[in-house]
């Protein structure tokens, strides 16, 4: 399996917003350590081209964004203090969801570590997301008559807001997104499917509510290609998640997504997400699971 890699010490971010930014340099050792990965799995993408960017997101909010112009509440929603060395990282995340996409095609599934980027919309940046990988993936896809279905299934514990307003009405695009009701975004965007889930879902109901929609929608879409945003902000230890799934239920959660993918022969390119618990080992055991299921799955 092929999976996406960018060194987070090429792009170096504050102090102050590193956490846990450190899994993206932890996570390829796990895997490595393990035997899940081998060195040659891993593949380092060039830079996403303007031209590929501004057939997403907009001319002037990447103008904006690459001249480091933007206005300060702006940039405030960002998350991020605004640098060349983030927009460099940004531009190449995109290009290894792109680049893993086609590798997916190939082999079935790939992976990217990092991206997952649903905050961003067409016009701005939200969330920590600035370009977002998931609609550059797939606006590729369709742009070269790769694939003609695609399904986001979106399981980040917050709403895929911008993914959600980028693929609005479009019927090449389906956006499936499960997500905690009263977290961030406040605001929502609509998805083509939404399910909101109360503060407090156990991880028993969740893995219900995914397993009963995953399968309707795969049989009503007959998709040939899924994006799968895997956060691990699902968990009961997350700071940011208010639901009660367990390492184990998250890997459950997984499982199902996968499995089917597999069953049906749809290719799958896997983006990180989020994951906020205070135990980085909670972090990086979460997000392990999912290439350990691919390992033993394809």
């Amino acid at each position: 399996m092929k999976i996406a890699f960018h060194p987070i010490y090429k792009h170096p971010l504050p102090k102050n917003h590193r956490f846990p930014m450190e899994k993206y340099e932890l996570l390829p050792l796990q895997l490595l350590h393990e035997g899940t990965a081998e060195i040659d799995d891993f593949f380092e993408p060039k830079q996403l081209s303007e031209k590929e960017i501004t057939e997403t997101h907009c001319a002037n909010y990447w103008k904006k964004l690459k001249n480091l112009n933007l206005s300060r509440t702006e940039e405030r929603k960002t998350g991020f203090p605004l640098s060349k060395q983030l927009i460099e990282r940004e531009i190449t995340i995109a290009q290894g969801t792109i680049d893993a996409s086609k590798y997916a095609l190939e082999d079935g599934i790939a992976f990217n570590i990092a991206g997952g980027t649903h905050h961003a919309f067409t016009n701005r940046g939200e969330g920590f997301c600035l370009l977002n990988d998931i609609a550059l993936g797939a606006n590729h896809l369709i742009k070269n008559n790769l694939v003609q279905q695609i399904l986001v299934v979106d399981l980040d514990v917050h709403q895929g807001n911008g993914t959600a307003q980028i693929f609005k009405d479009n019927p090449y695009v389906f956006t499936f997104s499960i997500h905690g009701q009263n977290n961030y975004p406040f605001r929502k965007e609509k998805s083509d499917l939404d399910i909101g889930l109360a503060d407090g879902t156990n991880g028993e109901l969740y893995l219900q509510i995914l397993e009963k929609n995953l399968s309707i929608l795969l049989n009503k879409l007959e998709p040939d290609f899924i994006f799968f945003q895997a956060g691990v902000d699902v968990l009961a230890t997350d700071k940011l998640g208010r639901l009660q799934l367990s390492i184990n239920e998250c890997k459950q959660r997984d499982n199902i997504v996968l499995k089917k993918c597999e069953k049906d022969s749809i290719p799958v390119m896997v983006s990180m997400g989020g994951g906020y618990s205070p135990k980085i080992a909670d972090i990086i055991e979460a997000h392990a699971n999912t290439y350990r299921l691919a390992k033993s799955i394809y």
